[in-house]
């Protein structure tokens, strides 16, 4: 099996877009770098010149260009933030789109919806452009503060070496000691919001059957791992910054009575012991930061992995030869699917055709897998064998944005979105308002639909709350119809339907023969069963009868033998 890095890296692709910010940051980095030495110049100079000079004009100009520096500095380093704030904005923009399909994607093969791996981008956008950053921009000048201590005496830069070399030693064991409970903490958390999420899903549920209690037992259980590990990095955390704490507060006073040695010894000024003290400090400043940060940057980093495998497992398809639209025949071909981690076949074998413009039903017992295949048809589900081809071309490899256009498709969960009845109609393309009503008559919910508050303006909430199983359904059914596809699948359409609703289905499909589309229905409904030319029986997985309706009725519906009874209870 590839694994990420042994694939195309396209999260660092998408990231070197962003790469002319990311060293604009760094060239002004370096030129702030620059002028923070204007501090310790300043005092060297009042102290081995002005001082013992007595020149209150040398030390007026000193003082006029110790403020020009400091300007020209921090106008530098809002500047370098204003960069940055253009960075995230330029890395959402190219980014984040990707990552939304790729999860989409994966919510399609696998289930569940996953906010969390957006909330990963965020999270990995936000520190990669925000001020923690500023550290790591800041580190890679450090050789510049110890060059100038080693300029102003070599014992100085020599102790000052040493001091950054056992700074950069207490950030890796920090590394060391405080990366596993923090990972463990951050995969706990990730766990707990999904839990979060699907309970949300599920709140008439626990309501009605008093699952609270229950349910927050299991909620607690990844958070509490996860407060107990993020508190055991935090002790450990805590514990390492304050030694290092120490030993910068340690190492800048240490190296004034350097300096102070080496004055008695007139091997140096008393303006170089205090500059070399300030350079000190700021040359290991960087790395207290970043280790201050550290628990940011673990979290980031943990972010940016999950992000890179996300895009890896799920790739963007490159747009290719885009197929004229399809007539609407209908091939499988010894379709079999085996669901991710287990060994027992859902679909084994299923091989069928229908001609354009036909209407085939799916019928069989529950768990025969007739929504499994609903999936592979419209292209939802990648199959473990076989194929399932549209006018010839299978649907697996055919551009979704253009075979989407050509197909209908009404899931046996209906949620629409938290937008107005018109966009879900639409599926949010920007549609004529005639198309929308058409598609509205068609399903038959027109007349219901205008007699809502906002008629098509209506806003539906999350998932469709505001309005009835029956209202969504009927929705659902008018956004499947919606731009006249060449295939429409319907995964019982009329669970949620009344006498009336059934109706309008069948008035439905009856117009969509005349249309000649081709139509997929999953349904054990007499009204929808009587308007199919085909049927299809599944029994675990596998087609256990298939053709014309009639035929197929025939033989569901003939009388078993006497003899056959008899014998069986014999």
């Amino acid at each position: 099996m590839n694994t990420p890095s042994m694939r195309s890296d396209e999260l660092r692709r998408l990231l070197k877009r962003s790469q002319g910010y990311f060293v604009t940051a760094a060239i002004f980095s370096l030129a702030i770098n620059l002028l923070y030495l204007a501090g310790p110049l300043y005092m060297l100079q009042v102290y081995d010149r002005v001082i013992s000079s007595s020149s209150e004009i040398t030390l007026l100009m000193l003082t006029i260009a110790l403020l020009l520096a400091f300007t020209a500095l921090a106008g530098l380093d809002a500047v370098r933030a204003r960069v940055l704030t253009r960075t995230s904005v330029r890395l959402d923009h190219d980014i984040a789109p990707r990552v939304m399909t790729a999860i989409i994607d994966r919510s399609a093969k696998i289930g569940g919806a996953r906010s969390q791996l957006l909330r990963d981008f965020d999270s990995f956008r936000q520190f990669v452009t925000g001020t923690g950053i500023h550290a790591v921009f800041d580190l890679p000048w450090v050789p510049i503060y110890l060059a100038v201590i080693f300029g102003l005496h070599p014992f100085l830069g020599l102790f000052a070496l040493a001091c950054s070399i056992v700074l950069i030693a207490m950030a890796l064991l920090n590394e060391w000691i405080v990366k596993p409970p923090l990972s463990e903490s951050n995969e706990a958390a990730s766990r707990n919001y999904s839990f979060t999420e699907m309970s949300l899903r599920n709140t008439e549920v626990v309501r009605a059957m008093g699952m609270a209690a229950g349910l927050l037992q299991r909620w607690s259980r990844d958070r509490s791992r996860m407060l107990e590990r993020q508190v055991t990095a935090s002790d450990r955390a805590a514990t390492i910054q304050s030694l290092i704490r120490f030993l910068r507060l340690s190492m800048q006073s240490l190296i004034l009575g350097l300096g102070a040695y080496l004055v008695i010894e007139r091997l140096t000024t008393a303006g170089a012991m205090f500059a070399a003290s300030i350079l000190l400090g700021r040359a290991l400043a960087p790395v207290e930061q970043i280790v201050g940060s550290w628990r940011g940057m673990v979290a980031a980093r943990g972010a940016f992995l999950r992000l890179r495998e996300l895009l890896a497992i799920h790739p963007l398809h490159e747009a290719g030869l885009r197929l004229p639209r399809p007539e609407g025949r209908v091939s499988v071909e010894a379709l079999s699917f085996v669901a991710p981690g287990t060994s027992k076949p859902i679909l084994r074998g299923v091989t069928f055709q229908i001609e354009p413009g036909e209407v085939l039903g799916i019928i069989g017992p529950s768990g025969a897998g007739k929504s499994t295949l609903a999936r592979h048809i419209v292209g939802v589900q990648a199959p473990s064998a076989g194929a399932v081809r549209i006018d010839g071309s299978d649907v697996s490899t055919w551009i979704k944005s253009s075979l989407g256009q050509h197909l209908g498709y009404l899931p046996q969960d209906i949620e629409l979105f938290a937008d107005s009845v018109a966009a879900n109609i639409c599926r949010f393309y920007d549609g004529e308002d005639q198309e929308i009503i058409a598609a509205a008559r068609m399903a038959g919910v027109h007349e219901m639909i205008v007699r809502l508050a906002d008629g098509y303006d209506t806003q539906v909430g999350e998932g469709g709350a505001v309005l009835s199983g029956g209202y969504r359904q009927r929705i659902g059914l008018a956004r499947a119809v919606y731009g006249n596809p060449s295939l429409i699948v319907l995964d019982e359409p009329s669970s949620n339907l009344d006498a009336d609703g059934d109706a309008a289905l069948a008035d439905c499909i009856m117009q969509l023969k005349k249309r000649g589309t081709t139509v997929i229905i999953i349904s054990h409904r007499p009204v929808t069963i009587g308007v199919v030319d085909k049927i299809l029986m599944l029994r675990e997985g596998a087609a256990e009868m298939f053709g014309p309706r009639s035929e197929i009725l025939a033989r569901l519906t003939r009388p078993v033998p006497v003899h056959a009874v008899q014998g069986a209870a014999s």
